[in-house]
């Protein structure tokens, strides 16, 4: 435990903690917590000026991210339809069935990161709510993962899209990322995730939407971003913050 604290101390040295970062440089800071020991994942964190008591508040984003999240999607797909079976094999989903597969996950496997459902299977499918929900697994018209386009849904998933929801804090949590990515991978990524949620800023929200945004890694401390940064690029791209 020692030679952890020495190492996130270290790491501390790197940068000030109490100081808000143009985005560029805490991704330029973020990448070089990189450990010796695995690839880290880099994650952005945002707290958010919602209340999520409020339905209508929340926030629910698909979004393919332009360079992926650096990590390999396990893909379910589940259906009834030999056609459709068909389409999510050839499209490259990890694991295509119904009923076997719904048994299963009743037993506890829970080996996948996605699930895409057919319409007609949703009656099945929405007996696993108590399992798949709380796990942000759970398919969903909102977020395009109903639907009878199976392939063109698993091969974004495969690319890298993701689910963009706060938590009953009101915080996003979303991984943009490697450590071994190239600064502008990881900036073009983070600043996808930001615009998407500012387009799809929620009816009721006064004020400025972002409370404050940070950059972190999977072992690493965070990094503070300047949110008058973020907001100017925002801006830059057309939209209302």
């Amino acid at each position: 435990m020692a030679k952890v604290g020495k190492r996130y101390r270290k790491l501390l040295e790197m940068y000030d903690p109490s100081k808000a970062y143009p985005l560029k440089e805490a991704v330029d800071i973020v990448r070089k917590f990189q450990s010796a020991r695995f690839t880290e994942s880099v994650e952005l964190h945002a707290r958010l000026n919602i209340d999520p008591r409020k339905p209508e508040q929340n926030i629910r984003i698909p979004v393919v991210l332009p360079h992926g999240t650096g990590r390999k999607v396990r893909v379910l797909v589940l259906t009834s339809d030999p056609e459709k079976e068909k389409e999510a094999k050839e499209a490259g989903a990890d694991y295509v069935g119904f009923k076997d597969y719904i048994e299963k996950i009743k037993q506890g496997w829970l080996e996948f990161d996605a699930v895409v459902a057919t319409p007609e299977a949703m009656r099945e499918v929405g007996k696993l709510g108590r399992i798949l929900g709380p796990r942000g697994l759970m398919p969903s018209p909102k977020t395009g993962t109903v639907t009878q386009n199976v392939g063109d849904v698993v091969r974004e998933l495969k690319k890298g899209r993701i689910e963009i929801r706060n938590d009953k804090t009101g915080n996003v949590h979303v991984i943009i990322g490697k450590t071994n990515f190239t600064p502008e991978q990881l900036y073009e990524n983070a600043m996808t995730v930001l615009e998407e949620i500012a387009r799809n800023r929620p009816q009721g929200v006064k004020g400025s939407l972002f409370k404050s945004v940070y950059l972190t890694t999977t072992m690493g401390p965070s990094v503070k971003v300047d949110l008058n940064d973020v907001i100017n690029e925002l801006r830059k791209r057309g939209v209302k913050v």
